[in-house]
């Protein structure tokens, strides 16, 4: 499994601190995968998914 998520960088935008609502189009494959998960922990869809996130930005390698 890869240590690393490389990604480039993109401008900068400002908003608003706090929770928000966001729109994603996943896979169906990906979405199973989540639901299984979900089932297996006992967490919600939108729990895994933010959890994931946070690990993953942890690891995040930005290439210029």
């Amino acid at each position: 499994m890869a240590k690393e998520i490389k990604i480039t960088k993109k401008a900068a935008r400002r908003g608003d601190d706090g929770y928000k609502i966001v729109s994603v189009r996943m896979r169906d494959e990906m979405i199973a995968r989540l639901d299984a998960l979900s089932s297996e922990t006992n967490r919600s869809r939108n729990e895994l998914i933010n959890l994931l996130l946070d690990a993953a930005l942890d690891i995040v390698q930005i290439e210029n």
